[in-house]
């Protein structure tokens, strides 16, 4: 009697909490699909522009250097870029307004001339920014803030990918492995359907494969998906690598960020044209769907690997999520023989396992796996999830990202340890 008389005195307190998060969560889903359908048709009209004008891929350095341009402009407010989205959700880290433009501008202007990013970079810094300001103009508290600044982040997601539950998932786990923020839950999936609902209103088509043939659940099968598990999360611990190695050495050796883009555009340029493709520019969508159709160039994932290292540690604009897609396909459907997998079926493996590799993120994984590519393969796909996870070790894209609990025991890291920095 005194734990129903307790619910029953609290209850009001919940109802509040729920009314309240609605309205939030409908506000800024609101705004984070509208924002977030017009970047997405807005990358995809200059992909298009670029794949039918090829001269414009000769752009790539004056497009660097607009980009940079942009930036030196507004330098005065601190860094701008992913890492900051995730310090707002972590401490009381300030969203400067002028990111949201700023992201938008310079991703489509990275897509316009080539350069190889995706663009959910731009997605978590666009909702983050609108959460954000949000919660500043409702004058929300701290614990606030943190939730509403990650509900934008699922908004904006959902609009840009077309899936409501992996975007709510990875906003709330992707802060700090091994910790769920449960208050979350409520505004980041109110706020997903809200942006999905706005991009359907679009007409934005999600992303959605479905020609997979998914083999039969078997000893077997389980041995050698786990096996691609594992080869993929070493690819993901080299895609990072690779990224933070080129942003130190940029850093490094060019100093001055206007000389960096520079050079980072021309190299992107002559690998262009000596590799005699354009598949390494842009996001590569279209050659997604050709190595889940079982066809993929066997070092495709590599020179994925070099074209986003250099792209990103220029100072070009988007992301690394869809490379991470990109490469995980390619390179899921390249060893398929050695395995004795369906290409098809283990490029879709390969696109879930790295993208859980190198974001830390397994059940937001398992989530992507059931949206893009159905519940058939949902054993496998757990499976690949659970290995990608535990054995990518300490790597991870984003600086600002940190391991609370360890992933191969019940143990507590340290924060603030040179362990839990993925850049070392």
């Amino acid at each position: 009697m005194k734990k129903i008389k307790e619910t029953v005195r609290e209850l009001p307190a919940y109802l509040h909490s729920f009314i309240k998060w609605l309205f939030f969560a409908a506000l800024v889903g609101t705004l984070g699909g509208v924002v977030g359908s017009v970047f997405h048709i807005c990358i995809d009209y200059v992909t298009e522009l670029r794949t039918e004008i090829t001269w414009i891929l000769y752009l790539l350095p004056v497009g660097g250097l607009a980009i940079a341009g942009l930036y030196a402009l507004c330098r005065a407010f601190g860094p701008i870029d992913t890492n900051r989205v995730l310090e707002a959700v972590q401490s009381e880290e300030k969203v400067p307004f002028l990111m949201a433009p700023l992201i938008f501008i310079s991703t489509v202007i990275t897509h316009l001339v080539g350069g190889s990013a995706g663009r959910e970079g731009a997605a978590l810094q666009l909702g983050g920014s609108i959460g954000y300001r949000v919660g500043k103009v409702a004058r929300l508290n701290a614990g606030d803030m943190h939730l509403i600044v990650m509900a934008g982040m699922s908004a904006v997601f959902a609009a840009l990918f077309g899936t409501p539950l992996t975007a709510a998932v990875f906003a709330i786990e992707v802060v700090l492995v091994g910790i769920w923020h449960y208050a979350a839950l409520v505004p980041c999936i109110a706020a997903a359907l809200v942006g999905y609902g706005i991009a359907q209103w679009f007409g934005l088509s999600p992303v959605h494969f479905d020609s997979v043939v998914f083999p039969a659940l078997s000893v077997g099968i389980a041995l050698k998906t786990t096996a691609l598990a594992l080869l993929c999360a070493l690819v993901g611990m080299l895609f990072c690598a690779s990224i933070h190695t080129a942003e130190h050495l940029g850093e490094k050796y060019l100093p001055n960020k206007w000389i960096r883009v520079l050079v980072g555009a021309l190299l992107v340029l002559a690998l262009t044209l000596l590799v005699n493709v354009r598949d390494y520019n842009g996001a590569g969508m279209d050659i997604i769907t050709r190595a889940i159709g079982g066809e993929a160039v066997p070092v495709a994932f590599l020179l994925k690997i070099l074209f986003t290292a250099i792209t990103i540690a220029a100072g070009f604009k988007g992301g690394e999520i869809v490379p991470a897609f990109f490469i995980g396909s390619t390179f899921g459907c390249a060893v398929a023989p050695l395995l004795g997998l369906d290409p098809g079926f283990a490029a879709a493996v390969g696109f879930v396992a790295l993208f859980c590799s190198v974001v830390n993120c397994p059940v937001a994984s398992l989530f992507l796996s059931l949206e893009v590519f159905g519940a058939e393969g949902v054993l496998l796909f757990a499976i690949a999830c659970a290995v990608s996870y535990m054995m990518s070790g300490r790597s991870g894209l984003y600086k600002s990202q940190r391991i609370i609990y360890s992933k191969t025991e019940e143990t507590r890291l340290d924060m603030g340890s040179e362990a839990t920095d993925f850049t070392k």
